[in-house]
C-alpha cells in the first residue's frame, strides 16, 4: 500500500475497440455500513505509460482516486482490492475483505475481459472448449519445448562445466517450435482473460513472476 500515490481527480474513459489487448477494466459495485452504494473501478494500460511503467489507476464513480504501480493493493470501504499482471494480461483483480473473503471484480463489458465473459455466460459450451484447448496447447509447448530449451541452456560452457549437457529427446523442425510459441502466446492470452494463471503453463518460472 506503500506505492499507491494520490490520484488527479479525472474522469475514466471508456474502453475503445482498439484497445480490446492493451487496456484492462474492471468494477466493483460496493455497498458498505451505512455508506451510500459506490462503484470502484480499476483500469490497467498494459503497454505502460511513458515513463515505461505499468499502474493500476482507482477510480470511484468514475472519478480517479488512486494510482500504483503494479502489483498493487488499493485500501477500499471494507478491505482493499489486489491488483497483479503477467506478460499477457491480468492475472488477479479482487476484492478482499477484512474476514479474508474473496471476489473477482467485474469486467467492463467493453473489454476483452469483458466479452470473453459474455461469451461464457451466452456459450458456456464454447466457452469450456476453449478453456480446455488453451489448457492442452500449454501442456503440449510445455512437454515439447522445456527440454529443448533446457539443451540450450546447459549448452552454454559455464553451465555445462557446472552441470554438464543435457541432449534433448524431441528434435522438432523450427517451424513447428514457431507454432508452437505463438499457440502459447496466445492460449495463455485467453487464460489471461478469464484471469487463469499458472507459474509453470503460463511462462511465470522463466519471467521471475512470484
Amino acid at each position: 500500500m506503500n506505492r499507491v500515490k494520490p490520484g488527479d481527480g479525472h474522469a475514466l474513459q471508456p474502453v475503445r475497440w482498439w484497445q480490446l489487448f492493451s487496456r484492462s477494466v474492471f468494477h466493483l459495485p460496493l455497498s458498505y455500513g451505512d455508506a451510500p452504494p459506490e462503484t470502484w473501478s480499476v483500469d490497467i494500460r498494459h503497454g505502460g505509460d511513458p515513463d515505461g511503467e505499468v499502474y493500476a489507476r482507482l477510480y470511484r464513480d468514475g472519478i480517479n482516486t488512486a494510482r500504483s504501480k503494479v502489483p498493487a493493493v488499493f485500501p477500499v470501504p471494507g478491505g482493499r482490492i489486489e491488483v497483479a499482471t503477467s506478460a499477457y494480461g491480468l492475472r488477479r483483480c479482487h476484492y478482499v475483505t477484512y474476514d479474508g473473503t474473496q471476489r473477482q471484480l467485474f469486467p467492463d463489458h467493453a473489454s476483452a475481459e469483458g466479452r470473453r465473459a459474455h461469451l461464457e455466460r451466452t456459450r458456456p459450451a464454447l466457452s469450456r472448449t476453449l478453456g480446455a484447448a488453451s489448457m492442452v496447447v500449454l501442456l503440449l509447448a510445455l512437454v515439447l519445448g522445456l527440454p529443448q530449451i533446457i539443451e540450450q541452456l546447459t549448452s552454454i560452457p559455464l553451465l555445462a562445466e557446472s552441470v554438464g549437457t543435457l541432449n534433448s529427446p524431441v528434435r522438432l523442425p523450427e517451424w513447428v517450435n514457431v507454432f508452437l510459441v505463438v499457440a502459447a502466446i496466445t492460449a495463455s492470452t485467453e487464460r489471461a482473460l478469464r484471469l487463469r494463471y499458472s507459474r509453470i503453463l503460463d511462462g511465470g518460472i522463466l519471467d521471475g513472476d512470484a
